[in-house]
């Protein structure tokens, strides 16, 4: 019979090695200097890093997206087993609740920017950090996630091959 899907292999993956954190690790930088820029702009008031800031959001705002179609697929070849399936589920929830907000935050931007692109709104630096807080707690969920549970590594994919993680 024809195989329609791609053997998985040694990671339980059909490619090579999992691309999700690869692509996560923009979304982290360019979310989090967005945070840095916005704060030393205010703080130095230095309005090109305004400008700056605002590009490196709408990076993260693309990176997430695709950070997520890798995200949900290699989630679900993770076999994930015992407490790591929580940790997975709140990983994904609080991923896209991240993209929501990079989305709005990216929307406010825009729209204020065609007011004035010298001025930022007021409260946004206050949603920056919830931004920044997501991105941290999403940091320690992925962490955790491959150095505690080792989703997506040789020997937990063996082990869960042969039954001895379920």
């Amino acid at each position: 019979m024809l195989e329609l899907l791609p053997a998985l292999n040694d990671k339980n993956l059909p490619w090579l090695d999992v691309i999700h954190p690869i692509v996560v690790h923009f979304v982290i930088s360019m979310a989090l200097i967005t945070v840095v820029f916005d704060l030393i702009g205010v703080v130095t008031r230095k309005k090109n890093l305004f400008e700056v800031s605002f590009w490196n959001l709408i990076v993260a705002t693309v990176a997430i997206i695709v950070a997520i179609i890798f995200g949900q697929i290699e989630a679900g070849l993770a076999n994930p087993y015992g407490a790591s399936r929580d940790i997975l589920n709140y990983h994904s929830t609080i991923g896209w609740s991240l993209a929501g907000v990079l989305a709005l935050l990216t929307g406010w931007r825009y729209v204020a920017r065609q007011k004035d692109p010298n001025v930022l709104p007021k409260g946004f630096l206050a949603i920056d950090f919830v931004l920044a807080g997501l991105v941290f707690a999403q940091v320690y969920l992925g962490d955790k996630l491959v150095w505690v549970y080792g989703l997506h590594t040789v020997p937990v994919v063996e082990a869960i091959r042969e039954g001895v993680l379920s």
